[in-house]
């Protein structure tokens, strides 16, 4: 089946149903601080970069790249359940890379969707609980439509909090992290670092340990 024409984001508020706060929001998984082995980091984040790079080096398509990209991603995140990481952070999808060429946005929402299909079923099993943060409500259906099945999915995971930060920039964090809070009504002197911190994506989840940045620059 066809997919639906690309419609770019603009840079308008989100809309009144937006998602932007991150669909599937969870506390830590259960079990306490830390990981199974108290050598290693309880939250891990990864910035998925370096793919098309990765391509050209070897005389690929850049487009080709993104698909190596996701095998890599499904190994580490087998790895760190493994090894008991009990939260883990990939950093997939900026708005920036809207910039890209349409083929390419195209091939990225596609690529993110059979991975929802194909790992949802692993992700449940392994109780992985799935987060998605960023401007949800500005993605093709078919895209936001396979994240709300994984997000149904995955609902009752306690061993792991996998969070996909897709859509995303860290301004855009901040812009509706200040919507949020001066639609509460809390007055500029009560603002602090705890209320702006309970009005990110990420409330309630800790500071990742480890930043990982691929790509070996």
């Amino acid at each position: 089946m066809a997919r639906a024409p690309l419609v770019r984001p603009t840079d308008a508020p989100p809309s009144a149903h937006t998602t932007e706060h991150g669909l599937g929001d969870a506390q830590r998984p259960a079990g306490g601080r830390g990981s199974a082995d108290p050598d290693l980091p309880y939250h891990v984040a990864i910035i998925m970069d370096g793919n098309r790079r990765w391509a050209k080096q070897r005389g690929l398509h850049e487009l080709e790249g993104h698909p190596a990209g996701v095998e890599a991603i499904r190994a580490v995140l087998r790895h760190a359940r493994r090894r008991g990481i009990r939260a883990l952070t990939l950093y997939a999808f900026s708005r920036e890379n809207w910039a890209r060429s349409d083929d390419e946005v195209i091939a990225l929402f596609g690529l993110l969707e059979a991975a929802i299909r194909n790992e949802t079923a692993e992700l449940r099993a392994q109780g992985v609980r799935v987060r998605m943060i960023g401007r949800m409500d500005e993605l093709p259906e078919a895209t936001r439509l396979s994240i709300e099945d994984a997000l149904a999915a995955t609902s009752d995971g306690a061993e792991m909090l996998l969070t996909i930060a897709f859509n995303y920039a860290g301004r855009t964090e901040l812009v509706d992290a200040i919507r949020r809070i001066v639609a509460s009504g809390v007055s500029a002197t009560d603002v602090d670092e705890a209320v702006v911190a309970g009005a990110l994506y990420t409330a309630g989840t800790p500071d990742p340990d480890l930043v990982i940045r691929t790509g070996g620059e």
